[in-house]
């Protein structure tokens, strides 16, 4: 027998199961060696009654263990279970620890037990039972409908909730039915296929195809298999389906709205934040003459630039992309041969339902031939109202200068009708006389005007300003020579001018004689004349040192006609209203600039288009 014992210790100790035993009278204890290597205390620990329960993690650990050892005292019952324990370097531990009750007379008299370390075992049951709930809760709260299928009969073995909501069977339903239940005829062999290849290559494989639910609908779902796996013999396979019917419908609306976007007319660009183009259809490139290469990555913007651009509509682009706001614009943009056209652009700023900042999106349209109208359209205006202007000042000239002279021979008349005396009518023949001369001369000169204004085509030609000049000098040289002025010049040679002939004559002459009719005789008279180019005019500067004029007060009528200022018997006032009309007629202007007492500079503009 004490062999049997010693061959069982040993056995134990090889298995690494450590024995204790408890005198229930004596409360004398016994730890084997392997017992104590368990709970890692010294070889020569003395176990007592009580030692052990302080080894037990407390709680429910050491509260279950004292209730068994209790039971196995007081009512001899035996037990086997697992603890978990605090062994006395403070590991923790998880054992097994099976105790037997040795009964004589009815009576418990000793435990016998094993003690086991099963921490390794423990802690691979724990992992497999946190994979088990962790598969178990996405298994149960995936949004994908998942499906374990049995390869070797293509029999559905289990499936998640959202399967039965996606098919709209319930999982009694599902289970045991055949995979391809679920999948509308025309597609069902295309799905063999598909799980076949998957499962010949064990990879993970997605698929898009359809399924039918119970109550007929067909929705497009995206199928993914992944890897095959081996329980019992039985190779099973798990299938991924996923409803993507939200996908395809925002796809198909994209896929209009593509081709809207490519097909219509308008330009359409969409950009980044920064504004450089990430798409522009094919009216934007048909109307800029550039490549979607040359286009994606640059700021659309740039790209049109040209010398008659506007810098603050470019600007006001700028800034509302910037500042990621919406503007409408017209702007005159180049396309990729330099060649202008009118831009019509409307920029909008789209945004998420967070309001967060997504794209801009520009849409514009050629207005070339809209602008172009319309600028046509105010020349047009502007002719008409200058036309009505003419006529306008016209018919106050005829009325006013055509009715004085007739009133003047009028009374003329009547005072000659009313009188007896001979001598006395003969006297006023002079009068009549000269009141005819005058009302000729107004008609005359009214008519001239007229003809200036009617000869608004008259073909203008290239004109040697210099020579000009010198020609005008000789003809009133006597004139220059009386009064003493000093007329000078900066007109260079080659200066040549767009005019009519007659009417620049005309011109030079009017000014010259107005320096020499309205000298000062303060100082020696100076008439300076020199020119500059100011846009589409050649500008020719007339600046004498006479008279002046008083522009606050004379200023609105001293292109008028029988404008006189200055009192001079021979000063008819017809000179710069004829001047100012002959310019109109050449599409240029006359300006002035004046002081009393210091002179005057007068300035012809002729147009040179």
């Amino acid at each position: 027998m004490t062999n049997k014992l010693e061959l069982y210790f040993k056995a134990a100790q090889s298995a690494k199961i450590g024995i204790w035993k408890m005198n229930i009278l004596t409360n004398e204890v016994f730890w084997d060696a392997v017992t104590k290597c368990i709970l890692e205390v010294p070889e020569d620990f003395e176990p007592i009654n009580g030692s052990g329960i302080n080894f037990y993690s407390p709680g429910e650990n050491r509260d279950r263990i004292k209730l068994l050892v209790e039971r196995a005292i007081n009512e001899g019952v035996s037990f086997d279970d697992k603890f978990q324990i605090t062994t006395a370097k403070n590991n923790i531990k998880y054992i097994e620890c099976i105790c037997q009750v040795e009964v004589v007379d009815g009576k418990p008299m000793n435990l016998l037990g094993t003690f086991q370390d099963i921490t390794n075992e423990q802690n691979l049951i724990n992992e497999l039972q946190l994979s088990v709930e962790k598969f178990s809760s996405i298994f149960s709260s995936a949004n994908d409908a998942i499906f374990i299928i049995d390869t070797s009969n293509g029999l559905i073995t289990d499936c998640n909730p959202r399967s039965s909501e996606l098919t709209g069977y319930n999982n009694f339903e599902l289970k045991g039915s055949h995979n391809s239940k679920l999948f509308p005829e025309e597609f069902r062999r295309e799905l063999r296929f598909f799980l076949k290849y998957n499962l010949d290559r064990n990879e993970y494989t997605i698929n898009e195809t359809y399924i039918k639910t119970k109550s007929g609908e067909t929705i497009p779902v995206e199928i993914a298999s992944g890897k095959k796996f081996v329980v019992d013999n039985i190779t099973y396979l798990v299938c991924f389906i996923r409803d993507i019917s939200e996908r395809k419908n925002v796809e198909a609306k994209l896929s209009l709205l593509s081709l809207a976007a490519s097909e219509t007319t308008d330009t359409i660009v969409i950009a980044n934040e920064n504004g450089e183009a990430v798409w522009a259809n094919q009216a934007y490139l048909d109307l800029t003459g550039l490549s979607m290469g040359e286009v994606i990555g640059q700021k659309p913007g740039y790209l049109s630039i040209g010398p008659e651009t506007d810098l603050n509509a470019s600007s006001l682009m700028r800034k509302a992309i910037k500042n990621k706001e919406s503007i409408k614009i017209t702007i005159l943009n180049y396309n990729k041969n330099k060649e202008k056209y009118w831009f019509e652009l409307n920029i909008t700023t789209v945004f998420d339902s967070n309001n967060n900042f997504i794209n801009f999106i520009g849409v514009g349209r050629n207005v070339t031939h809209r602008i172009e109208k319309e600028f046509e359209l105010k020349r047009l205006l502007d002719v008409t109202s200058s036309q009505n202007n003419k006529l306008y000042n016209f018919t106050h000239i005829v009325s006013h200068n055509i009715r004085s002279h007739t009133s003047n021979l009028s009374m003329v008349v009547d005072v000659i009708e009313n009188t007896d005396d001979i001598e006395e009518k003969l006297s006023y023949f002079d009068l009549f006389k000269e009141g005819t001369e005058k009302l000729s001369e107004s008609i005359e000169y009214l008519n001239e005007i007229i003809t200036i204004q009617q000869k608004t085509n008259i073909e203008k030609t290239k004109i040697q300003l210099k020579n000009e000049i010198e020609k005008t000098k000789m003809a009133l040289s006597l004139a220059i020579k009386d009064s003493e002025i000093k007329i000078t010049h900066t007109i260079p040679e080659d200066l040549v001018v767009t005019a009519i002939p007659a009417y620049l004559d005309s011109i030079l002459l009017n000014l010259f004689t107005n320096a020499i009719k309205y000298k000062s005789p303060e100082r020696k008279a100076t008439l300076e004349i020199s020119h500059e180019i100011i846009d589409n005019y050649t500008v020719i500067n007339f600046k004498d040192n006479g008279l002046g004029l008083n522009l606050k007060k004379n200023g609105h009528k001293i292109f008028g006609m029988y404008k006189t200022f200055h009192g001079n018997e021979d000063a008819k006032g017809i000179g710069l209203f004829i001047t100012k009309n002959q310019l109109e007629a050449m599409n240029g202007k006359i300006e002035i600039e004046s002081e009393v007492g210091q002179g005057s500079n007068f300035k012809i503009y002729l147009n040179e288009k």
